[in-house]
């Protein structure tokens, strides 16, 4: 672990992902204790700055990006889905699946069952794979508790996995995932208990960074999705939103109306709800890992995005039924060949974007002076690799807060 001190990081590649793209050769970060103090071309390094260094690391030409950000995933839960996966495989839908009770509700049943301590066991080794990776924050949804009492168990072993792993974990509330057994047939009634009793407390609690609804044809309309955003806001908390990934309800021009940090999949969207996104700042949250393994066809509206400057960020979705997976980088490389990215639109929204859409864009996303030190150092010759190999990991070393977390510098 590097002394919190200050410490000079020469002879690198630097990737900034601020406003400006800018890539500096020959580049030098300065960190002090866990703040970046300093960054530009080596001749331009002040002597001060040197003299009061107390380790210098030589990087010795790599490259060096921001600290990844997945800002979408469902990273605790117990159980898998694999049944499913091979019921899907043989041409049953996600939607059929969901409707005769499996889906969410086979992970909700799983999770009730397993103990905080279970659900901390087998989420950890998820989320130790996503930093192997050069991630150093990660959002994590509720959404498979369904119970007061289980929902507040999955947040709590989310924070917990924050205060014992280098990463910075951002919780969502998402009892608004659907409607549980205990509910059938009264969603009202279900969202009612939500905003009048259980966002209040978790809340109160200090388990709830943001607030999540499942805006679905098979999870909630727009009006119930409505009670949620208006109750978050009335708390001060921000509100994402899964929105367009099946079917196009208007989810997305809603959220943009209750100026979301995000909407995320986005797969049926257009036009309209690409300008209500640029609108609002809402970032569109693109992921490909879920497109790639439930074989959709219907792509996000990209040429959209960007014609009204809609943010774009990309995230795993890690979550045991539509993406099984925990890699931010394949989900990157799916999103330049599956959705069209390309590699600096890739890069910035695993950084950046993803930041933005977690309302922490301030802080972390960017290199710069000011921000914490979290980044990642690189074994590659360009840094187009980073969104170009398939499976294979180029991360060399992993600093968080300006201490080296993972791997050699």
């Amino acid at each position: 672990m590097s002394p919190l001190g200050v410490v000079i990081w020469r002879n690198a590649n630097l990737a900034t992902c601020d406003a400006g793209h800018a890539r500096i050769a020959n580049g030098v970060l300065v960190t002090r204790g866990a703040r970046i103090e300093w960054l530009g071309s080596a001749p331009q390094l002040p002597p001060a700055l040197e003299r009061q260094a107390h380790l210098t690391h030589d990087l010795r030409g790599a490259w060096v990006t921001p600290g990844l950000i997945d800002c979408h995933t469902h990273l605790v839960f117990a159980g898998t889905r694999a049944a499913e996966y091979a019921e899907r495989l043989r041409g049953v839908s996600y939607e059929e699946i969901a409707r005769r009770g499996g889906g969410i509700l086979t992970t909700v049943r799983a999770t009730r069952a397993a103990s905080a301590q279970q659900l901390y066991d087998e989420s950890a080794p998820r989320l130790a794979a996503l930093l192997d990776e050069g991630v150093t924050t990660v959002e994590i949804k509720s959404g498979y508790g369904l119970t007061l009492d289980d929902e507040a168990k999955m947040l709590r072993v989310a924070r917990r996995l924050g205060e014992t792993l280098p990463v910075r974990v951002r919780t969502s509330l998402l009892a608004a995932h659907a409607v549980p057994p205990e509910f059938t047939g009264r969603a009202d009634d279900y969202i009612h208990t939500i905003v009048s009793s259980w966002l209040p407390q978790l809340h109160a609690e200090g388990l709830v960074d943001a607030v999540d609804v499942f805006c679905e044809r098979i999870g909630f309309d727009t009006l119930q999705s409505e009670r949620v955003l208006r109750a978050a806001r009335e708390l001060g908390l921000p509100v994402k939103m899964h929105a367009e990934q099946l079917s196009n309800i208007g989810g997305s021009r809603l959220a943009a109306r209750y100026g979301a940090l995000s909407c995320d999949h986005l797969e049926h969207a257009g036009a309209e709800e690409a300008r209500a996104l640029a609108q609002s700042g809402s970032v569109a949250v693109l992921l490909p890992v879920a497109f790639y393994c439930l074989g959709q066809r219907e792509r996000p509206p990209l040429a959209e995005f960007r014609a009204a400057g809609t943010p774009i960020a990309v995230a795993s979705d890690c979550n045991p039924g539509s993406a099984p997976g925990v890699s931010l980088l394949l989900a990157l490389n799916l999103a330049t060949r599956l959705f069209g990215l390309t590699a600096e639109e890739a890069l910035a929204g695993g950084t950046r974007n993803a930041a933005r859409a977690l309302g922490i864009h301030g802080e972390v996303g960017s290199l710069e002076v000011g921000r914490v030190a979290d980044f990642a150092v690189w074994e590659v010759a360009d840094l187009e690799e980073l969104s170009y190999w398939v499976g294979y990991n180029r991360c060399r070393a992993v600093i968080r807060g300006g201490e080296v977390s993972r791997g050699s510098p």
